[in-house]
């Protein structure tokens, strides 16, 4: 159900996605919803969330681990493709559920927007931490995860509603040399 979830946040929003949608997307019985999630829908959407942080640390870090070293580009390059991969596999009609929730939620619930807010942490985390691997200045590898995470998102929203990768290929092409030029090693 949190899979399930998460996807449809994906792709609807948190405003857009009902509770017997997520039952049916995850082929669960109904009555399992008041047994794992007893607090409800934001209960779940928090979980979901908090999931989706996680896939994509998970995917960063993996990222880290197949570079070893090389530009912070390499990087960059190898998140961007993912986004690619998945807005071309689903035809633009997915993109990031922490910005999807993020709009729904976040002046509407301070326990989701907190949700989000950590979500976003555990992802910018293992960037920082690969951006300072992969030779970034230490004390810029922080701010520039967060950039990263910034533009990145501006360019999903961008390409989802162009329904076009030109966002995506152009923040590759430009941000990627300005984490190169922050290597300091």
């Amino acid at each position: 159900m949190v899979r399930a979830a998460a996807q449809l946040i994906r792709r609807k929003g948190v405003a857009g996605t009902g509770m017997r949608e997520i039952v049916a997307e995850a082929d669960a019985p109904r009555g399992s919803l008041q047994h794992y999630f007893p607090a409800g829908k934001e209960e779940l959407v928090g979980e979901a969330l908090a999931w989706m942080g996680g896939v994509a640390a998970r995917r960063v870090r993996r990222h880290v681990a197949r570079l070893e070293s090389g530009p912070p580009s390499r990087l960059l390059s190898a998140i961007v493709e993912d986004w690619c991969r998945d807005l071309t596999t689903e035809q633009f009609a997915v993109g990031c559920p922490l910005v999807a929730a993020a709009a729904d939620v976040s002046a509407t619930s301070d326990g989701l927007r907190e949700v989000i807010c950590q979500a976003f942490a555990s992802w910018q985390e293992p960037l920082g931490v690969g951006l300072a691997a992969l030779g970034v200045d230490p004390a810029r590898a922080e701010p520039l995860a967060v950039v990263v995470i910034s533009c990145l998102e501006g360019a999903i929203i961008l390409a989802r509603v162009q329904r076009d990768l030109a966002p995506l290929e152009a923040l590759n092409a430009e941000l990627g040399p300005i984490l190169d030029a922050a290597v300091t090693r």
